[in-house]
């Protein structure tokens, strides 16, 4: 795992611009919102096709997680607004906190 996270961050490094934004706005908080939704949704999914609760939830983190990166991959193109460590960022804490109200209401 922690060679995959390294592996991911190193590919990061080759992103043909990156975006000029702020750490608060209107898109931040559908990042998280969004995030949040996926991680939730992964994580009822995976427990649905028998996955232990301890493993959907990282099926769920990982699902959200990986949406948010392609999604700053797809805007890191030369016609896209630019790679978002800010965007990424909140894409992280929505994915957490979706992770986070799943585990509680599973209680």
């Amino acid at each position: 795992m922690r060679g995959a996270i390294i592996l991911f961050s190193v590919m990061l490094t080759g992103c043909s611009h990156m975006a000029k934004d702020s750490w608060s706005g209107q898109d931040k908080a559908q990042h998280f919102i969004a995030s949040a939704m996926l991680a939730a949704a992964g994580n009822e999914y995976a427990q649905h096709q028998g996955i232990s609760r301890d493993r959907s939830g990282a099926y769920g983190l990982m699902f959200s997680i990986s949406l948010g990166a392609g999604k700053e991959l797809w805007d890191s193109r030369p016609a896209g607004t630019g790679w978002s460590w800010k965007d990424f960022t909140w894409d992280v804490a929505g994915a957490a906190a979706g992770y986070s109200l799943w585990q509680l209401a599973q209680q």
